[in-house]
């Protein structure tokens, strides 16, 4: 047995619903596996998105030997921008995932000075002191694997997101062979995916939404608008592939889904047959009935094209009555307020709305594995030591209790948290302390604007650019406009007098371009004026105030 110390030391993921980050540790050699982010909470103003504290990894930069992603979804490659900006090492992934990392990458200026390695499942490699074997799982997104790292001590196996798909739409079938092979020869750790152990028996393969999309492409008589993930390589191939059996042109409405689509399409995992896809602009010169838009804003994102579309503002989506709208997609917890608004706002259309409400056969199927796939990879590999990751505290510990019953399966149960240094020698495993961790909030999507603590932020964010309150009056029975809107600052120099009244222009030009069930919406109204506010007063003052338009009810 060697003498040392590997130390297992989880940045994010763990008693938190993404931000999945987790450092792996012998001596002088570190790997990071995945590096995500995850979405502020409604009480996080003025933040887009949330990254790991890496305050560990930047003490000991000198140490770590690359990044290696198990798959390309925002959870799990989201905070690499950051992550690079300040750690210059390998990142390893699938042709896929780094087709994603490469996108990302360039958006922020960082691709010329990434060095990006490509891993295949079964092909091993070398990182530091560490052999990494990746093994092919299935997932909602292609090109997802698990890992099998080998360290002087012993196996230690980090699945990944993963569910045990049978039948998998491209015919790439999940290794259980490589697991039984390990729990052969013996795995030291298995840590494992916790997201869906709350739910019994097995997750639905991803062909069983076929059956349901057969029906609505053989059912529609006018346009049908089907929004997924984006990252959903699956369901949109199969809407590519019934949209051209169904004689149905494509078009492809947000910029997310347009690079997803572009990049598997050119990486072989999308067939498009030639002259099936229109430009947006182009819907309106085919029948309705020969028309299928994929459109990206599954989660009733504000400003994102669907719930434009829902509220009768797209330039190209118009959705009219007796069209079909299609929510390929799981509602994430915490945006079940804003989906089923933007719901509401597709039956005010007349839309017929088919989404995930339980009825059978689906028209979504998760890509976590339940409990008894879970079940199934424990068997497999019976690990000495089991710890679950990738979930909400209550999920790790019921994850916990689940393998803790399976008694010649599971060694030991260690139930950690992010921060946790979770240690293992010749003795066994042990937390041997903490280090630091935390949430990391990003404003306007900027490497720059970092704000530590929301409080401090929101001080300086004040004293330096101040604070616009655009006020408008809203008639709460007729949803029209009363007076003029009004705009208050607050620390803000205005400089010349033509500054304020092209701002309130700016408003009433939002306001008279924006319908009246817009108007009703505040949600969707305080967003759009906020976007131009922000835009108008950066081209004239080169300054950011915090703008927080108010609604008076009259």
């Amino acid at each position: 047995m060697p003498t040392g110390k590997l130390q297992i030391v989880p940045l994010g993921g763990l008693g938190e619903f993404g931000m999945n980050c987790m450092a792996v540790r012998w001596g002088d050699d570190i790997i990071v596996i995945d590096a995500g982010l995850m979405f502020p909470e409604a009480e996080l103003l003025g933040v887009d998105i949330v990254v790991p504290d890496i305050s560990y990894l930047i003490e000991n930069r000198q140490r770590i030997r690359g990044i290696i992603l198990t798959h390309g979804h925002e959870d799990h490659i989201g905070a690499l921008p950051w992550m690079l900006s300040e750690l210059k090492v390998p990142v390893w992934g699938t042709e896929f995932t780094l087709a994603y990392v490469e996108d990302k990458l360039d958006e922020h200026g960082l691709l010329d000075d990434a060095d990006l390695r490509e891993m295949r499942p079964n092909e091993r490699f070398k990182a530091g002191i560490f052999t990494i074997h990746p093994i092919h799982v299935t997932h909602s997104l292609v090109d997802c694997v698990s890992l099998a790292i080998h360290t002087p001590l012993g196996i230690v196996i980090h699945t990944g997101d993963f569910k045990v798909d049978p039948t998998p739409t491209d015919n790439k079938l999940f290794d259980l062979h490589t697991f039984a092979e390990y729990g052969k020869s013996g795995v030291l750790a298995l840590f494992q995916d916790s997201t869906n152990v709350e739910r019994k028996g097995y997750t639905p393969s991803e062909r069983a939404v076929r059956r349901k999309f057969d029906e609505v492409f053989a059912h529609t008589k006018r346009r049908l608008f089907i929004s997924c993930f984006s990252s959903s390589i699956h369901r949109i191939n199969l809407a590519v592939e019934l949209a051209y059996q169904h004689g149905r042109k494509i078009a492809f409405l947000g910029r997310s889904m347009n690079n997803s689509a572009e990049i598997a399409e050119d990486l072989g995992y999308i067939e498009i047959p030639e002259g099936l896809v229109i430009n947006p602009g182009e819907m309106k010169n085919f029948p309705p009935e020969k028309v299928c838009v994929l459109i990206s804003g599954t989660q009733g994102e504000p400003m994102s094209a669907l719930s434009r579309a829902a509220v009768d503002n797209h330039k190209h989506a118009k959705i009219e009555k007796g069209d079909t709208v299609v929510l390929s997609s799981r509602i994430i917890p915490g945006n079940e307020k804003t989906i089923y608004r933007m719901i509401d706002h597709l039956f005010r259309r007349e839309a017929h709305v088919i989404y995930e409400d339980g009825s059978s056969p689906p028209v979504h199927v998760s890509g976590h594995a339940s409990q008894e796939e879970l079940k199934l990879i424990i068997n497999l590999v019976k690990p000495r030591y089991f710890i679950p990751i990738h979930g909400e505290y209550r999920q790790l510990k019921l994850h916990a209790e689940m393998a803790g019953a399976m008694h010649g399966s599971v060694g030991k149960v260690m139930l950690i948290e992010s921060g946790d240094v979770l240690e293992f020698d010749e003795l066994g495993a042990r937390k041997t302390g903490r280090v630091n961790v935390g949430r990391v909030c990003i404003d306007s999507g900027s490497r720059t604007d970092v704000v530590e603590d929301l409080i401090i932020k929101d001080r300086r964010h004040l004293s330096e650019d101040g604070i616009v309150l655009p006020i408008i009056a809203i008639n709460k029975l007729t949803g029209r406009v009363e007076t003029a809107p009004e705009i208050v600052t607050r620390g803000f120099n205005v400089g010349e007098n033509g500054f304020m009244e092209g701002a309130r222009r700016m408003v009433e030009d939002t306001l008279a371009h924006s319908s009246e069930e817009e108007k009703a919406d505040y949600g969707v109204i305080k967003e759009k004026i906020r976007a131009d506010l922000k835009r108008y007063i950066s081209k004239q003052t080169q300054k950011r105030p915090l703008i927080m338009p108010v609604i008076l009810e009259i």
